[in-house]
């Protein structure tokens, strides 16, 4: 019984279906204008987790991503720029060459973090016809409005607005969560919005209403429901997603089609940073190709996500990470020595595979999932080849690459031969401070140095 916590219900329920053996689920992707940083990526770890836990569960997975390229403005209350226009007059590029740098940067580091493709990447502006289409189906229902700058959807017309956010709208004042300037309430938000003439934009398009673009609420419904149904099985995001974007899709698609939107909404906590979530607008932290400098491999970062529970904040110092380095390392090195070894055992399969499944269907519980992996690792009185095979099926839920774990040779350059030549003369004459010296100009050179008990071990950064 696979058991996930829904934030519409805040339980843990049951997952069932819409369609037997099939899921649909649709997460929230990129607004594609900067470079992603590591608390964006932890979201599509965990979006990833859940594909693959369904897949274990033996459910065909049709798997939707969107990429925003039009109608993210700066703030939630319907100001400000276009994130994707803005990004395009600082850097002096048109449009495309900045969608397609960023998309295809944050593409590279889903794949170098071993993330399952989805099905169907949409991108909003391809979907601008069905978008116009959703809007006009709210306009003949009498959802919306227009004002100088828009057309707007009327939160007071939807009955339980806040059942996803529990939000005390009679509480909301003006200005808190966003400004009301012509709107009717504070709650509503633009399905399309107009282009200001004074300003040449390089996306707009003719509509019903006017030139403009849409909204970035109603991109998400539209696509979502293009290739997964009015109503289907999941949605995933991130915490900060609840209280308007995910608020808003669901109120326009269910007063659109009549019919629920979604069964199970999931959401993943915050990375974190000295205690503040880790964002792009206060500069972001690390770039998963920044982490590769520093010398850390993105299945260190992946390892260390899964440490902890996808709904509890995850507080990221590079001292974390280096235990979490330190522990994925211990594993990769034990694959390896499981890989040659032959002694006899027993077939423990099925007790470990029963208690990893049940840690993981039970809402996504990587921690302990985690432990059972190492315990099975560990344990000598399993078979190996039966073990390594179970490792493998664990991996395809974990997805730390343990059929790739091998031995890798290093083909030192001479002037780094010398070097490491020279730090273990000084170590074995107890010299650490000339030693530390020496370690860090092979770094410069491009490796790393790790001591342990079997010797230094040397790897390309």
């Amino acid at each position: 019984m696979l058991k996930l916590y829904n934030t519409l219900s805040r339980k843990l329920e049951e997952f069932k279906p819409i369609k037997k053996g099939k899921v649909g689920m649709y997460t929230c992707g990129p607004t594609v204008y900067w470079y992603a940083h590591i608390g964006n990526m932890r979201a599509y770890l965990f979006s990833d987790l859940l594909k693959r836990t369904f897949i274990y569960n033996n459910y065909k997975v049709n798997h939707v991503i969107n990429i925003t390229d039009v109608g993210h403005l700066t703030s939630d209350s319907d100001e400000g720029e276009d994130r994707i226009e803005k990004a395009a007059k600082k850097e002096g590029k048109n449009i495309q060459e900045i969608v397609e740098h960023y998309f295809n940067a944050f593409h590279e580091d889903l794949k170098k973090l071993n993330i399952l493709e989805p099905a169907k990447w949409a991108k909003a502006t391809k979907h601008i016809k069905e978008q116009i289409e959703l809007i006009k189906k709210l306009e003949e229902k009498g959802y919306t409005y227009k004002t100088s700058d828009g057309i707007y959807f009327d939160s007071s017309k939807f009955k339980n607005y806040s059942k996803l956010a529990k939000l005390n709208i009679s509480g909301l004042q003006a200005g808190k969560r966003i400004s009301v300037g012509e709107k009717k309430n504070s709650t509503d938000f633009a399905l399309w919005k107009f282009s200001n003439t004074e300003e040449k934009r390089q996306q707009e398009w003719n509509s019903p209403w006017g030139v403009g673009f849409p909204g970035w609420h109603i991109e998400c419904s539209a696509m979502s429901m293009k290739y997964l149904g009015e109503h289907f099985d999941i949605h995933t995001g991130g915490e900060d997603h609840v209280p308007v974007h995910h608020t808003n899709e669901i109120a326009q698609s269910e007063a659109a089609t009549g019919k629920k939107f979604v069964n199970f909404w999931l959401h993943i906590a915050f990375l974190t940073f000295k205690g503040e979530k880790v964002s792009k607008s206060k500069g972001g932290l690390y770039t998963i190709s920044e982490l590769e400098k520093l010398g850390y491999k993105p299945a260190h970062y992946r390892y260390f996500c899964y440490l902890t529970h996808y709904r509890k904040p995850l507080n990221f110092t590079l001292e974390n990470l280096d235990a979490a380095k330190t522990a994925y390392e211990r594993i990769e090195r034990k694959i390896i020595e499981l890989k040659t070894e032959t002694h006899k055992g027993n077939d423990l399969t099925k007790e470990y595979e029963a208690e990893f499944l049940s840690a993981i269907n039970d809402d996504l519980n990587t921690p302990v999932a985690i432990q059972i992996f190492q315990k099975a690792l560990d344990d000598f009185d399993f078979e190996p080849k039966k073990k390594i095979a179970l490792l493998e099926k664990f991996d395809s839920v974990l997805g730390f690459s343990v059929k790739d774990m091998q031995e890798s040779l290093v083909v030192l350059p001479n002037e780094v031969e010398k070097l490491v030549k020279a730090r273990e003369d000084f170590r074995k004459t107890k010299m650490w401070k000339e030693a530390d010296i020496i370690r860090e100009r092979i770094k410069e050179k491009g490796y790393l140095v790790e001591d342990s008990p079997d010797g230094s071990k040397i790897t390309k950064i």
